[in-house]
């Protein structure tokens, strides 16, 4: 599943159940994406169980009843916060791992963008950390199918580097794909959890490091 197919999907149904309802607004505009960045603004700082709508039209600079115009509750405004940035996220690590020649570099592009994106929206990453500890049917569906889109796109740059000779053939895919995206992961949630400020990105080339050169030294293990 792709990242547009993934919208498809989750903009209208989850399985057999409808999980966004078709506003009487169009779901575009300016006033539109001030509520959804006021929502996930809201989430990030009262957690999204102790958010109020009240709370989300007052930081939108809204009254209570627009809210109302383009969305149903606040899970429809968090539905539809997910399916506005899975579309905006993923294209950008697609332009990013397409504008690098080889594999090395696809990946560290893809890492760069990846904690660039999340660093540019602090109330995104902890609105997705918070979010992927929850027990929701709903929302553990989108960080599965996230995660997976994530995961193919890992996968498609570790068989090019191993066309390339760059990375070896004797690797278990599916646990590489996984090692990598884990450890972004917990890099961005140390991140977050951070009681200090530091640049993000310059986690980048440590990772990246640690992907392709591992921990082994080869001089002590004869590799």
């Amino acid at each position: 599943m792709n990242e547009y197919s993934f919208i498809k999907r989750f903009g209208v149904h989850a399985g057999s159940k409808e999980v966004v309802i078709n506003s009487t607004k169009a779901k575009t505009g300016e006033k539109y994406r001030r509520i959804l960045e006021a929502a996930v603004s809201v989430f990030a700082k009262k957690g999204f169980h102790q958010s109020t709508i009240s709370q989300i039209a007052r930081e939108a600079g809204v009254a209570d009843g627009t809210i109302y115009l383009y969305f149903k509750n606040k899970e429809d405004i968090l539905v539809q916060f997910l399916n506005y940035k899975t579309k905006q996220v993923f294209s950008g690590f697609r332009e990013s791992v397409n504008n690098a020649d080889n594999s090395i570099d696809k990946l560290r592009n893809l890492v760069h963008r990846h904690l660039e994106e999340f660093q540019r929206d602090r109330n995104m990453a902890v609105v997705y950390q918070a979010l992927a500890h929850q027990n929701h049917t709903l929302i553990q569906e989108y960080i599965r199918e996230m995660s997976k889109m994530y995961l193919d796109i890992v996968g498609e740059i570790v068989e090019r580097g191993q066309e390339e000779g760059a990375m070896r053939r004797d690797l278990y895919l599916g646990l590489v794909k996984r090692f990598i995206l884990g450890a972004v992961e917990s890099t961005i949630s140390n991140w977050v959890r951070s009681r200090r400020e530091y640049d993000l990105v310059s986690m980048t080339d440590p990772l990246i490091d640690l992907f392709i050169r591992g921990i082994g030294n080869p001089e002590t293990t004869g590799n």
